[in-house]
């Protein structure tokens, strides 16, 4: 009897830390959820697709990232609601949908502070963008862990050809529900028509409104060519979709997928910025073909700057600080305001 106890006191503690560490493992592992806003083929799924293999990889495979496309898991504005509540773990969406959430990324959507690409991650990959994700943590309870750079925001309509300002009169523009975008248009002379993204193909197709304005990649990924036909080469506002992690599902997380969690959004970063500069130009050749009719405003877009420089800027002085536009524009190599 004592010589049986001797034998399977080893075995039980043997077979106790095997069934722990298992359980461990299991109870670790995790497929996390992603919510893309776009559908397949534009820039918010690139950047999922490669942050999903990079923080696969760098966990070991042990976690992993499915994404979940055209709005499944609800609107921009309920994921970043949700990612805060730490319902969701993550979610890709433009900028100004980050906006009510965190005031202060609000800089990155004044017309015309953006004016390339290199702009743009000056912006966002600085000591400007690393205040920008504080304050988003502090504000809105998500993380910015990653940037998809989509590219000049161009409007397209279904009725006319637009090069000057005076175009728009009488077209009905969808945006979204952003502030400094309505009044951007309102600058311009309309009223636009402020619609949630998961209602917009739909109301182009029911010509509800007749035209909106995305990245050439947005307008190729929704297919907008099928009810859309004329496009300006509008410049106001670069498209930047960052991709955030809820900030109590990433505090709950080991040190080491915490870092996993930073180096696969940098890695993202770096992929989407690539990926832009290579496919930007084959899909202008793209939606050429398929029949839509491109044009640059009128006397190099100075009536569509002057507008919206002396009517919007002013009016987010308070809200976004003078000092942070200054520091922005300093970055920028521009005068301050």
């Amino acid at each position: 009897m004592i010589y049986r106890k001797h034998l399977t006191r080893p075995l039980a503690m043997a077979l106790c830390l095997v069934a722990a560490a298992m359980g461990s493992s299991l109870t670790q592992a995790k497929t996390f959820r992603v919510a893309v806003g776009d559908a397949a083929g534009g820039t918010q799924h690139e950047l999922g697709l490669k942050f999903a293999e990079e923080f696969k990889a760098r966990t070991g495979g042990q976690h992993d990232a499915k994404l979940f496309l055209n709005g499944q898991l609800g609107s921009e504005e309920d994921t970043i609601n949700n990612a805060a509540m730490g319902t969701l773990d993550f979610s890709i969406l433009a900028i100004n949908n980050v906006t009510p959430f965190s005031p202060s990324v609000g800089v990155l959507t004044l017309p015309y502070m953006i004016q390339s690409l290199d702009d743009a991650k000056t912006l966002t990959q600085s000591e400007i963008g690393q205040g920008l994700i504080d304050n988003t943590v502090r504000d809105a309870g998500v993380r910015i862990i990653g940037w998809a750079y989509s590219g000049f925001r161009v409007l397209t309509n279904s009725k006319q050809p637009v090069t000057r300002v005076e175009d728009l009169q009488g077209l009905q523009i969808r945006v979204p529900k952003n502030e400094i975008m309505i009044d951007t248009y309102r600058a311009w002379g309309i009223n636009p028509t402020p619609m949630a993204w998961s209602e917009t193909f739909t109301g182009l197709q029911l010509k509800v409104v007749d035209g909106q304005d995305n990245p050439y990649i947005t307008v190729a990924a929704m297919k907008f060519d099928e009810v859309q036909k004329y496009v300006t080469n509008i410049r106001y506002l670069f498209s930047i979709e960052p991709l955030v992690v809820s900030e109590s599902v990433f505090q709950e997380q080991s040190a080491e997928v915490q870092q996993a969690i930073l180096e696969a959004g940098k890695a993202a970063t770096a992929h989407s910025e690539a990926w832009l500069v290579a496919q930007e130009g084959k899909i202008k050749q793209e939606l050429t073909a398929k029949g839509m009719l491109i044009a640059d405003p009128a006397n190099g877009e100075q009536e569509w700057i002057e507008l919206a420089v002396s009517k919007v800027w002013p009016k987010y002085y308070d809200q976004l600080g003078k000092d942070q536009l200054n520091t922005a524009l300093k970055a920028l190599g521009r005068d301050p305001i």
